[in-house]
């Protein structure tokens, strides 16, 4: 189901604002061990970096959910 307010996740967001505008996104999270403790207020871009993480393969999956 698909509505107007749908956000798009980008590379730019925090991970506290990807799981608040999609709240699946913390099985994935939590799968690449990313959590919100800790990075949760940093850009998805350098959480991604910093943990050594394909941003693209991420960005992917967290719009696929």
């Amino acid at each position: 189901m698909s509505s107007s307010t749908e956000v798009t996740i980008s590379e730019t967001m925090t991970l506290n604002d990807i799981m608040l505008a999609t709240p699946r996104a913390v099985e994935i999270f939590n799968r690449l061990g990313l959590d919100s403790c800790c990075g949760g207020a940093k850009p998805l871009a350098l959480v991604c970096e910093k943990h050594g993480h394909d941003l693209a393969a991420v960005l992917r999956e967290l719009r696929a959910v």
